[in-house]
């Protein structure tokens, strides 16, 4: 930083000097439009002692402006966004108005003083510095005595106009390249004279993250791998570098820390790796994605994640490129898809390894290294679709828990706020939430609304994905997904939102149930002792995740038997045998929302001999044709469905609990199958029809 005072000589000179006052006594908010915000002029003056200024006002949300001079000459007339007026002034000080005018008469008045003067710019003081957070910027601020504004050539491009400010003001300009260059400044007044300073700066690049790394979402035990997290718990005694050879090549590796939050710091990244403990692997072919985030300045464009597999001894990998964004953190999610796609086998992963683009050019900072999947189990509690109580008081806030007797919404605000107490807050069985506000809902000042009935304000309109992780035990939710909320959006964990910009992509509620789960209690600390509080009630209960009508996919291997989950080595359906029994893929298991069951079979399936078929397409036979009514159960935490009625079937029908069927009319009344879900529309089914004897399919959702 450079500051230099200098004392000069006689002139002209005008000088500003601002104050606020406004004009927003309308009340009228069906629009929900505010007085003009961010007003500002910019003021100029010749250099030529003849006193003549050139006022440009300035504002947002603005349609017109009108300035007083402040020296009993008429006001200006109108004045359109974009214009400017002249005014010549004798020497003296002035207050000048400028007032922004919106629509529905609201406006915004501030005041401008305006010394004219016959003295030259003196006391110049000028800071010139790099900024803080935004590498290869820097920032000029000039203030002198006697000087209106003041203009700066930085010194890279010949051809660029200089760039002006008034007095006081701050610049800020971002070179394409770190070096020394020359900063020119110019401050100016009214006078012919004017008064300029130069120096050599020397303009420097961020090489480090200044922020950390967006925090991951809350997830259960079973639904994360954790390479490297602060926020999970880690494969115990990875090591980070294991060195495999890129120390010879001027590559390096440290553990950087940012205010206590550590991450990863690959020096000239060539290619680095990271390595489970010697006889350690994880097995990744349940997670959906790897998650990583990565900061890096310019030179490092992209990032090549591999995946190492050590199958029985046999090392095999495969990459994914992903492109980086310079100067901030790149937040990469990679679907497990893509490395299995590649003919990675991800059941025995040991080592990871990265991979530079351009090779050895610049420095990369790695967090967060997990991988995840959707919940797999959700206590069933929460599920339902819930809205506010429309009971007074069921909403409010307190000191504590329990208290709302700084403000709570009595009989009359509930009746005010019906657009809000009809919002629906929507836990489903695959753990994802949503916001289902309508086309209006309560929209507060910070939102840009006039605490009224409004249309719902992003990101609290539910447009973003979100997920929930509830935790019976603690008795918690937390919510993942920017601008997912319960009860007010502003309330979060680290206080209360005055911009819908800021809100955060986590937070977590502390949550009570009772009366048979159809109530809950939900409360957040917004600050420290402040406790907004909601009283919610179940309208409905979920519908199951397999609610819907369901086929064995049509590809090879969705059809098998083996002698454990996972294994169809004893026999499994092939390309040719999909296509001969196109009669059976066809065929359809349909669970209702209700709780029914039905098989839809058509004219034809494939028919076994002990069915008095042929092995071959087929009428179906009873009792396994669909004719005889059935229902099921889905237990999620169990991971089964439970089928009853005589004949219902998922797969093959001969396979059941007591083992395999020799005769149509020996069917059981009830099978259990055991379900997992890959996604919301494809799951493995699978039942031991005997010791050791797993019968298994993949279906997909139609």
């Amino acid at each position: 930083m450079k500051i230099l005072k200098y004392t000069l000589g006689l002139s002209l000179i005008v000088l500003t000097l601002f104050g606020c006052t406004s004009d927003d006594d309308n009340t009228d908010f069906v629009n929900q439009i505010e007085a003009p915000t961010n007003v500002s002029a910019s003021v100029r003056v010749t250099q030529d002692n003849t006193g003549l200024v050139t006022i440009t006002p300035l504002a947002d949300g603005v349609t017109t402006f009108n300035i007083g001079f402040g020296d009993n000459s008429e006001p200006s007339g109108v004045i359109l966004p974009g214009g400017s007026v002249d005014h010549v002034y004798e020497e003296g000080t002035y207050e000048a108005t400028i007032t922004a005018n919106g629509l529905n008469g609201l406006s915004t008045t501030i005041t401008q003083q305006i010394v004219v003067s016959f003295q030259a710019p003196e006391i110049l003081e000028v800071i010139i510095e790099n900024d803080p957070a935004l590498s290869k910027t820097v920032n000029v601020t000039v203030t002198a005595d006697y000087a209106m504004f003041y203009e700066v050539d930085f010194g890279e491009d010949d051809s660029t106009e200089p760039s002006s400010a008034n007095i006081g003001e701050t610049i800020s300009y971002t070179y394409q390249e770190a070096g020394i260059y020359t900063i020119t400044i110019e401050a100016m007044g009214a006078a012919i004279e004017t008064t300029t300073y130069s120096e050599d700066f020397e303009v420097t690049a961020i090489l480090q993250p200044l922020a950390s790394a967006p925090t991951p979402p809350s997830r259960a035990e079973e639904d994360v791998i954790s390479i490297f997290s602060s926020v999970y718990n880690d494969v115990p005694d990875t090591n980070y570098f294991p060195d495999w050879g890129q120390g010879g090549q001027g590559s390096g590796w440290s553990m950087f820390d940012l205010g206590g939050d550590q991450m990863l710091q690959y020096v000239n990244l060539s290619y680095q790796g990271i390595a489970l403990a010697d006889g350690t692997s994880v097995d990744v072919s349940n997670m959906e994605s790897l998650h990583l985030d990565v900061w890096t300045a310019d030179a490092v464009t992209d990032i090549e994640v591999s995946l190492i597999n050590n199958a029985s001894g046999t090392v095999t990998e495969a990459p994914v490129t992903v492109a980086l964004n310079a100067n901030s953190w790149t937040s990469i999610e990679i679907p497990i898809s893509d490395y299995i796609d590649q003919g990675l086998t991800v059941t025995e992963i040991f080592q990871l390894k990265f991979v530079g683009e351009p090779w050895a050019a610049g420095t990369v900072f790695i967090d967060n290294i997990y991988f995840w999947k959707t919940p797999s189990a959700t206590p069933t509690g929460v599920l339902g679709t819930w809205k506010l109580s429309t009971a007074p008081g069921s909403l409010g806030v307190g000191p504590a828990p329990g208290d709302t007797s700084w403000w709570n919404c009595d009989a009359a605000c509930v009746t005010d706020r019906a657009c809000y107490f009809d919002d629906e807050y929507i836990f489903n069985a695959d753990g994802t939430f949503s916001n289902v506000l309508g086309a209006d809902t309560w929209v507060e000042g910070w939102q840009g609304g006039g605490d009224a009935c409004g249309a719902p304000v992003a990101p609290h309109d539910g447009s973003n994905p979100a997920t929930f992780v509830y935790n019976d035990i603690d008795g918690t939710i937390t919510l993942n997904g920017v601008g997912a909320y319960i009860g007010v959006p502003k309330a979060n964990n680290s206080g209360e939102l005055s911009n819908p910009a800021d809100a955060p992509a986590s937070i977590t509620y502390n949550v009570e149930l009772s009366n048979f789960d159809t109530e809950m209690t939900v409360s957040i600390e917004a600050g420290a002792g402040v406790f907004w509080q909601f009283h919610l009630v179940k309208e409905s209960e979920p519908v199951s995740p397999l609610a819907g009508t369901w086929q064995v996919a049509q590809e090879a291997g969705a059809l098998g038997v083996g002698p454990g989950p996972g294994d169809t080595s004893w026999w499994n359906c092939d390309a040719a045998c999909v296509t001969d029994r196109a009669c059976y893929y066809d065929d359809q298991y349909v669970f209702g929302a209700d709780g029914s069951f039905s098989n839809v079979l058509g004219a034809d399936t494939w028919v076994e001999g002990w069915q008095g078929g042929g092995d071959a397409c087929g009428a179906p036979v009873a009792p396994h044709d669909g004719s005889n009514p059935a229902t099921y159960t889905y237990d999620e935490g169990a991971g089964t469905v439970t089928l009853n009625g005589v004949g219902a079937f998922i797969g093959v029908p001969k396979a059941n609990n007591s083992g395999e069927l020799s005769n149509p009319a020996d069917a059981p009344s009830s099978i259990t199958y055991s379900v997992t879900f890959i996604d919301s529309n494809t799951i493995n089914v699978s039942i031991e029809a005997g010791a050791g004897v797993f019968w298994q399919y993949k279906l997909v959702k139609i």
